[in-house]
C-alpha cells in the first residue's frame, strides 16, 4: 500500500513500516500536526515515494520483509535528492548495536516499539525543524553562489583568487579573456610564475607579493604582467588580503588590461599639445592684429625720439664747426641724444616684446612692472583717445606665476577698450587699473571705464567668440581674453558699477601655492 494521504505545503514527513497496525497508530499520532503525509509499507515503496517527495523527516521501520530499514536508509543515504532527510528508525530492537548500526549508516534518531505519542510528536518536530532550516539556508547559499557567479561573471575586470603561496584557486571568465587562456588552465598555476616576468621577479619588486605574504593591500597602475602565450600588457590591479580573523589564507587581485586607456591618454595628450599650439597661434595672431591697429601710433611714437636725435645731431654738427668749442654744452647735447635713443630702444624693446611668441612654461612676474610695461604700451591709445591711465598696485600684492606676454595681452585689449568706450561717452576721467590680494589667495587684476556701459543681453554672451558691441569689431578679443587667462589658471569676468561704466577683471594665482586658488581647471 502506497497512499499520500494528506496534502500541504508544510513539511512532509514518511512513514514507513510493513505493519498496518503502526502506521495507523503513527498516522493518528500526527495527522494534526500540520504535516503532509505520507505511508509506504515496504521498502521499495517507501524509495519511491521519498525519491518524488523529498520528506524532511522519514519514520523508517527496521525489520521489514525484502528490503529492511538498514538498507532502505542506506539507498536513501546515497541518492542526492534524499541525503538530507532526516532518518528515524522505528524498531522494537533496544540493544546498543542495533541503534549504532543505524546511526552509521547515516540515521538521525531512534524511537522503541511501543511508541509514545509525545515522543514521537517531539521528535518528528526537532528533526523536522532542524531539516527545513538547513534546506533553506542550503538554498540561500545556492541563490548566493548564483548570484555571486553572475556579478563575477558579468564583471569586465579579471578577478584572481590566490592562496598563501600565490597559487590561483579561482579566475573569472574575464581573466581568462584578459589573459587568453581558458579559466580551468590558469586554475592551479602560480600567479608569479606565470604573469611576472623573470627581470621583475630577480628586482624583489613582485606585484601582489606583499598581499599574500604579509597582508598588505596593493594598488598600482601601468605595471606589466605576462601571458602564457608570451605577449604581455600594461595593467592596474588592486590586491586585497583574504584574512580568517588574523589569519592570512591568500589574496583576491583584481586587474584590467589598460592598453587602449594609456593610447587614448596618449591621443589626449596629443589633442591637448594642438589646442595649446593652436591657441598659442591665435592668440600671436591677436597681438600681430593688435599691432596692426596702433601701427600708426607706435611709428609716431618712434619717429619722436628720431627726429630728436636728427636735430641735436645737427646742433652737435654746428658747434663742432665753431673755432670756440663750447665742450660742456657739446657734453650735454650728446647726452641728450643718448637718451632719445634709449627711449626709441626702449620702444622697440616693447613692441618686439609684445610680439613674440612666448616661451613654453610660466615666469614668476612682479604686479607693480607687469602693469607699468602695459601702461607704457598703451601710451599710443591713451594720445589717441584723448585719455588717462591710473595704475594702483596694493603693497600687499605678491608675486604671481603666468605667462607676462599672455597677461600683457590681456591687459592692454582691456585698458584700450576702456580707453575706447571712455571716450565715446564724452568722459576726461582716467581709465583706472588696479590689482589686490584676494581672499582666496589669487592677485584681483581690475580694468575700470567710465563709458556708457553694457547693454543687458550683452553680459551673458560678452566671453563667447563672434560676440561684439563695437561695428568694427570681429568679437575675438574677450573671448581670446579669457582663454588666454583660463590657460593661467585664472579667471575673467565683468561687472556693473553703481555709478555706471564697466569693470572688467582677471585674476592670476599667486607664485608658489599649491593646487588652484583661482578655482579654475
Amino acid at each position: 500500500m502506497t497512499e499520500a494521504v494528506s496534502e500541504s505545503d508544510e513539511t512532509t514527513v514518511l512513514l514507513v513500516d510493513d505493519n498496518p497496525q503502526n502506521l495507523k497508530v503513527l498516522y493518528e499520532t500526527l495527522k494534526d500536526k500540520g504535516y503532509r503525509l505520507l505511508i509506504a509499507n515496504d521498502g521499495e515503496k517507501a524509495l519511491d515515494l521519498a525519491h518524488r517527495h523529498q520528506p524532511e523527516v522519514i519514520l523508517l521501520d527496521i525489520m521489514m520483509p525484502e528490503l529492511d530499514g538498514y538498507q532502505v536508509c542506506q539507498r536513501l543515504k546515497a541518492a542526492p535528492a534524499t541525503s538530507d532527510s532526516a532518518v528515524v528508525f522505528l524498531s522494537a530492537l533496544d540493544d546498543v548495536e542495533a541503534k549504532v548500526r543505524g546511526f552509521a549508516l547515516g540515521g538521525a534518531d531512534y524511537i522503541s516499539k511501543p511508541f509514545q505519542a509525545q515522543e514521537v510528536i517531539a521528535r518528528v518536530k526537532t528533526h523536522a525543524s532542524v531539516i527545513r532550516l538547513e534546506r533553506e539556508l542550503q538554498a540561500r547559499n545556492r541563490q548566493l553562489e548564483n548570484d555571486q557567479a553572475r556579478i563575477l561573471n558579468a564583471i569586465s575586470e579579471g578577478i584572481y583568487g590566490l592562496d598563501a603561496d600565490g597559487n590561483i584557486v579561482f579566475a573569472n571568465p574575464a581573466a581568462a579573456l584578459i589573459m587568453r587562456s581558458p579559466t580551468e588552465t590558469l586554475i592551479g598555476q602560480n600567479f608569479f610564475q606565470l604573469h611576472v616576468a623573470p627581470v621583475e621577479a630577480e628586482s624583489g619588486a613582485v606585484p601582489v607579493q606583499a598581499t599574500c605574504r604579509q597582508g598588505v593591500a596593493e594598488n598600482q597602475r601601468d605595471i606589466v604582467l605576462q601571458r602564457s602565450d608570451g605577449t604581455s600588457f600594461p595593467a592596474e590591479y588592486r590586491s586585497t588580503p583574504k584574512l580568517d580573523g588574523e589569519t592570512l589564507h591568500g589574496a583576491v587581485v583584481v586587474f584590467r588590461d589598460i592598453t587602449a586607456e594609456l593610447e587614448n591618454e596618449q591621443a589626449l595628450e596629443g589633442a591637448r599639445a594642438l589646442v595649446q599650439e593652436q591657441r598659442d597661434q591665435l592668440a600671436h595672431a591677436s597681438r600681430l592684429s593688435t599691432m596692426g591697429e596702433m601701427a600708426a601710433g607706435v611709428a609716431h611714437e618712434v619717429n619722436q625720439p628720431l627726429t630728436a636725435i636728427t636735430n641735436y645731431a645737427r646742433v652737435a654738427k654746428r658747434m663742432m664747426a665753431k673755432e670756440d668749442l663750447d665742450r660742456a654744452l657739446l657734453q650735454e647735447t650728446l647726452d641728450k641724444i643718448e637718451a632719445q635713443s634709449h627711449r626709441a630702444s626702449e620702444i622697440i624693446r616693447r613692441i618686439r616684446r609684445f610680439m613674440k611668441k612666448p616661451a613654453t612654461g610660466k615666469e614668476v612676474l612682479s604686479v607693480p612692472a607687469l602693469l607699468e610695461d602695459t601702461r607704457q604700451f598703451a601710451e599710443v591709445d591713451m594720445r589717441n583717445n584723448e585719455g588717462g591711465i591710473e595704475v594702483t598696485v596694493e603693497d600687499s600684492v605678491p608675486e604671481v606665476l603666468a605667462d607676462p606676454i599672455q597677461v600683457q595681452q590681456v591687459a592692454l585689449n582691456l585698458i584700450r577698450n576702456a580707453l575706447e568706450a571712455t571716450r565715446s561717452a564724452g568722459s576726461s576721467i582716467p581709465v583706472q587699473v588696479s590689482a589686490a590680494l584676494c581672499a582666496t589667495g589669487c592677485v584681483r587684476i581690475e580694468v575700470r571705464d567710465h563709458g556708457t556701459g553694457l547693454p543687458d543681453e550683452a553680459e551673458e554672451k560678452l566671453f563667447l567668440p563672434f560676440y561684439t558691441t563695437k561695428q568694427d569689431g570681429m568679437g575675438i578679443g574677450l573671448s581670446m581674453c579669457r582663454s588666454l587667462i583660463q590657460a593661467q589658471g585664472g579667471d575673467i569676468g565683468f561687472e556693473r558699477p553703481g555709478d555706471g561704466g564697466a569693470r572688467f577683471f582677471f585674476t592670476l594665482p599667486v607664485a608658489g601655492i599649491q593646487g588652484n586658488p583661482c578655482g579654475v581647471d
